[in-house]
This record gives C-alpha cells, sequence and structure tokens, in this order.
C-alpha cells in the first residue's frame, strides 16, 4: 500500500511543482526587461553583487581606512554609491522618495556620514533596490528622450547607463581599497587569486 500511495504521490508532487514553476516563469517572462535595460540591470547586478560582498568581508575596524588625507574612506565610498543610487536616476525623471527637493540632497549628502558597518550595508542594499527600480520602471519608448546631466545633453538610456557604470567605478576603488588592507574580495578567494 505504501509503494502505491509514494508511486501516486511523487509523481502528482512533482505535476505541482512544475505547474507552479512554468506559471512563475511565465509570469516573469511577461514582466522581464530586455534590450539595454536587461544589459545594463545585468551590469548594475554584478556590481550590486560585488559591493555588497565586499561591504561584508571587510572589518568595521577598516571602514573608517582611506589611502590618503582628503580621500574618502571605506565608509564614504560605499555610502557615495548609495547616495549616487538615489541622485543619478533623477537625471532619468525617476524620483528618489525622500530625497527630493534641498532637504533631499543634504539627506543623500548626510549618507557619506554613516559609518557603521551594518548601516552601511543595509543604505548600500536599500539603494541599490532603487537603481533596480529605476532601471526596470523606465519605459523602453523614454530611453531615447533627451536628459540634462549637469549642462552636458544625454539621453535617458544614457542616464541608466550611467548608474551602472559609477557602480563599477567604484567598485574598482573598492577592491584596491580592500586588498591594501589584505582583504581577498569574497568572489576571488575561490579562484586563489
Amino acid at each position: 500500500m505504501k509503494k502505491i500511495v509514494m508511486g501516486t504521490l511523487i509523481p502528482a508532487i512533482l505535476v505541482v511543482f512544475t505547474a507552479a514553476s512554468a506559471a512563475q516563469e511565465g509570469v516573469l517572462k511577461k514582466t522581464a526587461i530586455t534590450g539595454v535595460r536587461a544589459e545594463t540591470m545585468g551590469q548594475l547586478n554584478d556590481a550590486a553583487k560585488k559591493m555588497v560582498a565586499l561591504a561584508e568581508a571587510i572589518p568595521e575596524d577598516k571602514y573608517s581606512w582611506r589611502p590618503a588625507e582628503g580621500v574618502r574612506s571605506v565608509s564614504e565610498v560605499f555610502m557615495h554609491i548609495a547616495g549616487a543610487n538615489y541622485f543619478l536616476p533623477v537625471f532619468a525623471g525617476v524620483k528618489a522618495e525622500g530625497y527630493e527637493g534641498n532637504e533631499g540632497f543634504k539627506k543623500l549628502q548626510a549618507l557619506e556620514k554613516i559609518t557603521e558597518k551594518q548601516k552601511v550595508i543595509y543604505e548600500l542594499k536599500k539603494s541599490y533596490d532603487h537603481a533596480r527600480m529605476a532601471i526596470s520602471k523606465t519605459k523602453d519608448s523614454d530611453l531615447d528622450k533627451k536628459a540634462n546631466f549637469f549642462g552636458n545633453e544625454t539621453t535617458v538610456r544614457g542616464i541608466l547607463i550611467l548608474v551602472a557604470v559609477h557602480c563599477h567605478e567604484h567598485l574598482g576603488q573598492s577592491i584596491a581599497y580592500a586588498r591594501i588592507n589584505g582583504i581577498v574580495p569574497p568572489w576571488s578567494v575561490d579562484d586563489g587569486q
């Protein structure tokens, strides 16, 4: 009897899970972004994954380290990225709730004063969620719209790409900071580098 029940139950469970998985995949395909937005999202996600892993790997006592006087510290670099993840999409027409107007800009600047490791990681993750939202919510039809970035004419597409490029720029900086302090980036540990 047990064999009959198990022989019937297991295939039934597999059918249910397969159907649920297919339904979920269908929903994802309907809402998935494509083209330059998908490529930009891929670059942003790569930088985000590595940046958060690095922020988690660096000991809190190194968060105040800076390579020279007047240069951003480890935590200031992380929080500079967080601020930019809110600030840059504004140029593409995506509002950063809670960071609007002069008071909002002051709040963005104040992010760099956060130095506690767990708060830095929290703010960094939250900012990447905002950047992802900015990319995913932008319509393909808006990508060619003109955008002004501090007096330079660009497009909404250019701003979204800039968000990912900016993250990679400071990822490189953060990798250098970590290496100088004897910290191997977590994704390099497996590679033996």
